[in-house]
């Protein structure tokens, strides 16, 4: 059985290259594509396919915002493909629950196999995405963060294994994935470690972490 595939850019020409792509392999069927945000979250409700190829730059709604809505209902798994310079919607992504990052700039190969691979449930991290991502992050965070040495007694040891998540850069997906529980469990600890932290960002806490344990 195919895996379906839902190509999301405001570029046509980019959507025609990416549709190209997908149907050179027998195992891929592009079900349709959407220009922008809005349509992405419709036609993945109306297709349901098993990935949804995302832009992040787009009118009328963006990739982050989407990729938001299309992953909170748990409609579809969401592969980010984006250009080098968007550090600020990568991590936006990632937050709202993107289940991994690839470079436009990325081989044939490297889109079919990064497809494939988030189809079945597991992490594509283009690894130059990642370091700036997280670089980015982290220099962006206020100095007002507490120290390490303030993590509260009262974190249980899943919370402190979802806090060190955080410290990694992942999102929710990806900690779900390492830690064999729900994603909707993960959120739930996710608002406790932050409240017990006493922290108003998902990116403070993971300062704290990153800075607690490297």
């Amino acid at each position: 059985m195919s895996l379906k595939v839902l190509i999301v850019d405001d570029h046509s020409t980019v959507r025609m290259g990416i549709r190209m792509i997908l149907e050179a392999d027998p195992e891929l069927e592009v079900v349709g594509e959407a220009a922008d945000g809005r349509q992405a979250v419709s036609m993945t409700r109306a297709l349901r396919p098993d990935v949804v190829l995302m832009d992040l730059r787009m009118p009328v709604l963006d990739g982050v915002a989407a990729t938001g809505q299309i992953t909170d209902a748990q409609l579809s798994r969401v592969l980010v493909l984006t250009t080098f310079d968007d550090d600020d919607y990568l991590f936006g992504a990632l937050q709202a629950g993107a289940h991994g990052f690839l470079l436009k700039s990325s081989t044939p190969t490297q889109i079919l196999a990064g497809v494939k691979t988030a189809a079945s449930g597991n992490s594509v991290l283009d690894p130059a995405v990642t370091a700036r991502v997280v670089a980015q992050a982290m220099s962006a965070l206020s100095e007002a963060t507490p120290p390490a040495s303030a993590l509260p007694e009262t974190l249980t040891g899943r919370e402190i294994q979802v806090l060190q998540g955080l410290g990694q850069g992942l999102s929710n997906p990806q900690i779900a994935q390492d830690l064999g529980i729900g994603e909707t469990t993960v959120k739930t600890h996710v608002s406790r470690v932050m409240a017990k932290l006493g922290v108003a960002s998902r990116l403070q806490a993971a300062k704290i972490a990153f800075t607690h344990w490297g």
